[in-house]
């Protein structure tokens, strides 16, 4: 027997589904529906687990299908899943943006598909399929305009059983895992049923789909000891400043300097509390993304009050703000601020966010939306990795949206961070649940690198996070709020943090290869058939 003829397997159209239109729609059905498991899986619900029987699922719409068949099917799967899950996009700018985001990136999701079905006609497909769906997230997180991350399946486990592996291979590794363990899922259930109804056993396929559930598992066990929240460099006592953002009453030049008045006033409630013996001393203050979006180099009644509240609390100070040159664009800065010198350093987010922070084609976006026009200048990006010396800790900085991007937090960590700080401004998001997916994302940087992970942000959930991934303390939402706490400094490197990239481009070769095999294999059988 050929090596083609035991790789493929061709499964016939289930008669069940051409007999009516009413069955018809079961494949689209279970298409939505797994994308809207795989929406549920991600925070703030604990429900982790669900992206497991969601791959299951979408095995199931997929095995088998045409080409065009399966591109609509993986369409309605991105669907069902971006669209509940970056509902939070258009919260100020109503749902054309938000509906278009999620149709564009919906589109990775069914070219995805399209190789996925194209796999299941290979020994072992779950491997392939799996691999291929981090080739559609890689190429997601690099395409168009710098690629849009959100949504990686990595990112919906923070409180999952395969989290560990984010130390061994980064979030390519998490999500391939998880993928793998629902194809995997479908797979032996459909081997059983096929056993049951026919009564003939095929033991080897049967036992290859079970190692697809076991060993993802059994790795994830096997990586525990890698996730470890002790201090290999003492601690460090840090403060994390939520000043929170006026509701309404308004304009947006009162509103920067209320913003920027309200953690300065936090600050120096901190000092006071400090001063009187009812809150530790911090070795360093981390303000969030935007806490002045006045440049306090040419504003200086800005730089008066920020100068006023670092002095107060007397340590390092780490202030978000717009600085706004005369000429070229703007710059969305961290900068540290010192008590006796005064700004002493700065660091330029580098990964600025498309349609945002800039604008792409704006005459193109303007026929859609009016909306672009808000952003009247847009921001430039920094061009060197962001590590400031605070008080003698290496505090890494990773700026909002830069989080969802894999090397960002790496650069950090490979230059020499201790900490991580990802200060955040989603105040433009409401009540969303964007804070959460966004708090996810640090704690599986935290796992994956190794370290603690600050979170400022200026009126979402800000929080301290373990390097394990554990939340010691949050704030809530639209609430003032210092949170101080002692935290474990790492310089060690976790095996993802030394491999940097290679494991999604050795998953990556994996998907081209089941790619190509399928393709000669349909190379093949159509000459056959001339």
């Amino acid at each position: 027997m050929s090596a083609t003829t035991i790789a493929v397997d061709t499964p016939r159209p289930d008669p069940a589904e051409s007999r009516s239109p009413l069955r018809r729609l079961i494949r689209p059905g279970a298409a939505l529906l797994s994308g809207a498991l795989l929406f549920l899986s991600f925070p703030p619900r604990p429900l982790w687990w669900l992206a497991v029987p969601a791959f299951a699922l979408f095995a199931r719409t997929l095995r088998g299908r045409r080409p065009r068949a399966a591109f609509g099917l993986g369409y309605l799967t991105g669907l069902g899943f971006l669209l509940p899950l970056l509902i939070w996009t258009g919260e100020e700018v109503g749902p054309v943006p938000w509906i278009a985001l999620a149709a564009v990136e919906a589109l990775f999701i069914a070219f995805t598909a399209l190789g996925i079905a194209a796999v299941t006609r290979l020994a072992a497909w779950p491997v392939w399929a799996a691999a291929i769906w981090i080739l559609g997230e890689a190429a997601r997180a690099r395409v168009p305009f710098g690629g849009f991350p959100w949504g990686k399946i990595a990112f919906g486990q923070a409180d999952g059983l395969f989290l560990p592996l984010a130390a061994v291979g980064g979030t390519p590794l998490l999500s391939f895992a998880v993928v793998l363990c629902g194809f995997g899922l479908y797979e032996t259930v459909r081997l059983l049923l096929a056993r049951r109804r026919t009564g003939r056993s095929a033991r080897a396929p049967l036992a290859a789909a079970l190692l697809t559930l076991f060993v993802p598992v059994t790795a994830a066990v096997a990586a525990l000891p890698l996730v470890d929240a002790s201090a290999e460099d003492g601690t460090a006592t840090v403060a994390a400043i939520q000043g929170n953002v006026p509701r309404l009453g308004l304009d947006f030049n009162a509103q920067r300097r209320a913003v920027l008045d309200n953690h300065a006033r936090r600050t120096e409630q901190l000092a006071a509390e400090v001063k009187a013996g009812t809150a530790p001393r911090p070795d360093f203050v981390l303000w969030p993304e935007n806490s002045s979006d006045l440049d306090p180099y040419r504003n200086p009644d800005a730089r008066m009050v920020i100068d006023r509240a670092v002095k107060a609390i007397g340590v390092p100070t780490v202030v978000g703000a717009v600085l706004t040159p005369d000429t070229g664009k703007l710059r969305n800065t961290l900068i540290e601020w010192d008590p006796e010198r005064g700004p002493v350093d700065t660091y330029d987010k580098r990964h600025v966010q498309p349609f945002g922070e800039y604008i792409p084609m704006r005459s193109v976006v303007r026929l859609f939306s009016s909306d672009v026009d808000r952003v009247r200048r847009d921001f430039g990006p920094g061009d060197k990795v962001g590590v400031f010396d605070l008080a003698g800790t290496k505090v890494g900085l990773v700026t909002c949206y830069e989080a969802a991007f894999d090397n960002m937090a790496r650069d950090t960590v490979t230059d020499g961070a201790q900490l991580i700080s990802v200060p955040s401004n989603n105040a433009t998001f409401g009540r969303s649940e964007m804070t959460y997916q966004q708090l996810a994302m640090s704690r599986v940087r935290a796992v994956e690198h190794g370290r603690s992970v600050v979170v400022p942000v200026t009126s979402g959930v800000s929080a301290i996070i373990m390097p394990d991934g554990e939340v010691i303390r949050k704030s809530g939402m639209f609430t003032p709020d210092a949170l101080v706490e002692e935290v474990p400094l790492r310089s060690s490197l976790t095996p993802a943090t030394r491999l940097g990239a290679w494991p999604e481009i050795a998953l990556v070769l994996i998907a081209a290869g089941g790619l190509g095999w399928s393709a000669a294999i349909a190379v093949r059988a159509r000459r056959a058939k001339a």
